[in-house]
């Protein structure tokens, strides 16, 4: 019996601790979840716009009457934006929007370049303008849906991303079959 009480002394020391890392591990919370980073980059999501339009293949493109002006200010900023110049090619394109505010097309453009400036709310809000004055067809209206569908997956807005890619759908107007 007395060696079983040296055992027990020997051990009591060490009761303490032992309750209180077992408290201590019952108080603790989950650490937070660190947010999601975009898994795309902002050259990749534009990509993925500018594929959208080029996948379309409605029978419906409406291609409205452009000023030359207009035209070559849109050719110089995408020169710009080919170099990674952004500032050069929004400010090219906000004189196109000065000479021109309702073009959807140059509304879609500037959406674009808002992207690989990271600013992603001025991004949305033009390529929302763009689709509302535009023809709600065709490859401009592709374009239009599937940056909502990116800045929606940069989110992490499962539910927006989802509809706004059924609106890319909508914009085809496939053609009469005929054989």
């Amino acid at each position: 019996m007395i060696m079983q009480f040296r055992s027990l002394r020997a051990f009591h020391p060490f009761v303490p601790a032992i309750a209180a890392g077992v408290l201590l591990a019952a108080c603790a919370q989950p650490a937070p979840e660190a947010p999601k980073t975009p898994s795309k980059s902002n050259a990749a999501m534009v990509a993925e716009i500018q594929a959208a339009g080029d996948r379309d293949k409605s029978v419906i493109n409406v291609a409205p009457l452009v000023d030359p002006g207009v035209t070559a200010l849109q050719s110089a900023a995408r020169n710009f934006e080919r170099y990674g110049q952004y500032d050069a090619a929004a400010a090219k394109l906000e004189q196109a929007l000065q000479q021109s505010h309702n073009s959807p097309d140059v509304l879609q453009d500037r959406a674009e370049l808002a992207i690989y400036m990271s600013d992603y709310a001025m991004a949305e809000k033009l390529a929302q303008q763009s689709w509302s004055l535009g023809s709600k067809q065709g490859p401009l209206c592709a374009r239009n849906w599937q940056t909502i569908v990116e800045l929606r997956q940069r989110a992490n807005d499962t539910a927006g991303a989802e509809a706004a890619s059924k609106s890319v759908a909508a914009c085809n107007e496939a053609g009469i079959q005929r054989f």
